[in-house]
């Protein structure tokens, strides 16, 4: 198991010190370097439940918190930080981490073999295009794969859902269940998933992962439709500023517990459609993810998909399909 998704020490546990697991550290950890236990349940409560979310953490969100003062703040950022490294590393160093990385199948070898082994863990995952072109069905395949041992394709960790269009349908879990030969029960009980109603709670929503994150091990996250809710909430050019800065504290948020837990994050987005040129979220959401997918139709079942923009992977393209134990090779279909 890589050392990213290692499970979180809850407070006060007398086992093995966390920094020699390589996990994230619980935030209660920042106690032996003298704050007291009532700080630590300030920061929890606002969503840092690490050393690592508090070391990442602006000083003013820091100050934000109620109770935390501006000298407590800055004692705070500097034990963390002490815990934490900040500062720079050899390429050596990250190149070895890197290499160290899981990847989760999509049920499909070529795509597989187009995303370099699968979905990458510690990174945003952006898949974006028309209705029906397999973006859901894919989400619905990695919730059950990211399930599976490590040597099978999968991140050996339970999947967080995050639904804002109400196309999570438990059923599909099942069906890729069954295809991978999984007990479908717990495959149900491994994937926490909740709906989001409007941009307000999507973005709370991030605050309760996190909690879950500390307490159990989680491998993957998944938002979908990332940007759904923001083209209802935000309407016209006059709040198109604070749409966007909404969606960028949710993004950055997102990318945040990505370093900090490990966990893969796939995000789905709408978009381009006939009269657009690329898709809703604009230089926000293009800076946000890591590698972007555009799916498109194809004949049939089959769709097609293209690394739209990575930091590392060639702009190639091929073919999946949609079966009814989610996604799969064209071939196979046949």
């Amino acid at each position: 198991m890589s050392q990213q998704l290692s499970q979180i020490q809850p407070p006060g546990d007398d086992n093995e010190d966390d920094s020699q697991l390589g996990g994230p550290l619980s935030v209660y950890k920042l106690q032996e370097a003298g704050l007291h236990v009532n700080d630590c349940k300030k920061l929890a409560d606002a969503g840092l439940n690490t050393v690592e979310a508090v070391a990442f953490t602006p000083k003013k969100a820091l100050i934000a918190i109620k109770g935390i003062s501006e000298q407590k703040a800055d004692k705070i950022l500097t034990e963390a930080t002490k815990i934490i490294p900040m500062g720079f590393q050899s390429a050596t160093e990250v190149h070895a981490r890197r290499s160290e990385l899981i990847h989760i199948t999509t049920g499909s070898k070529q795509l597989d073999s187009l995303l370099g082994g699968g979905i990458e863990t510690g990174a945003i995952t952006e898949l974006f295009g028309e209705f029906r072109t397999g973006k859901s069905q894919l989400c619905h395949t990695l919730a059950v794969t990211c399930q599976l041992p490590t040597s099978m394709g999968g991140g050996e960790g339970k999947c967080l859902y995050i639904d804002t269009e109400g196309t999570f349908r438990p059923v599909r879990l099942l069906a890729v269940a069954e295809r991978f030969g999984m007990n479908g029960e717990e495959v149900l009980d491994n994937v926490a998933y909740a709906r989001a109603y409007n941009a307000d709670h999507q973005n709370q929503l991030l605050t309760i992962a996190g909690a879950l994150m500390s307490e159990s091990r989680f491998c993957l996250l998944i938002v979908d439709s990332c940007t759904a809710l923001y083209r209802t909430d935000f309407s016209g050019r006059g709040e198109l500023s604070s749409r966007q800065n909404h969606l960028g504290k949710f993004l950055r948020t997102l990318q945040r517990l990505a370093d900090e837990f490990g966990v893969a994050v796939v995000v789905t987005n709408q978009g381009p459609y006939a009269n657009e040129k690329k898709p809703i979220g604009g230089n926000i959401m293009a800076h946000a993810s890591t590698t972007r997918l555009q799916l498109k139709k194809a004949r049939g079942a089959t769709r097609t998909c293209k690394i739209y923009d990575s930091p590392c992977l060639p702009e190639l393209e091929t073919q999946f399909a949609i079966s009814a134990g989610g996604i799969n090779d064209p071939e196979e279909e046949a």
